[in-house]
């Protein structure tokens, strides 16, 4: 972890995500900053920016609250490197059921997507058809 701390702004530039999302995410538990300045603004840290870009990530991927809560303490829970084997494999399998389910929804994103494109290409085609 970085020993420098950002405000709220900073983070927000940096991850692309508004004061309003960063602030809901801390109020629902997903990314505390790591302090409060003497004033009461919130510090984060690199590692909390890192975190609010996994939640970001999760996202667009219709992740719930409580999905993106589970996975987040996973991936904290195997990061924090202070866990038996026993624990560390069940983790790893909970992780791979995560890991598919990413897969399942990117596959239907690139099938939308492929949709949207072809009708784009429709479209275009009737505009060629009708300009005068």
């Amino acid at each position: 972890m970085s020993g420098r701390q950002m405000q709220i702004g900073e983070v927000a530039d940096r991850t692309g995500l508004s004061l309003r999302t960063i602030r809901h995410y801390e109020e629902v538990g997903l990314a505390l900053p790591t302090a409060r300045s003497q004033g009461g603004f919130r510090l984060y840290t690199d590692d909390d920016v890192a975190r609010l870009l996994v939640i970001k990530r999760m996202k667009p991927l219709d992740f719930t609250l409580e999905e993106m809560r589970d996975l987040l303490t996973i991936l904290d829970q195997l990061r924090s490197g202070a866990i038996g084997e026993t624990a560390r494999s069940d983790l790893t399998k909970r992780l791979a059921v995560y890991r598919s389910l990413v897969e399942e929804r990117c596959d239907k994103i690139r099938n939308r997507l492929s949709d949207a494109e072809q009708f784009s290409s429709e479209l275009s085609a009737e505009l060629r058809e009708h300009r005068h």
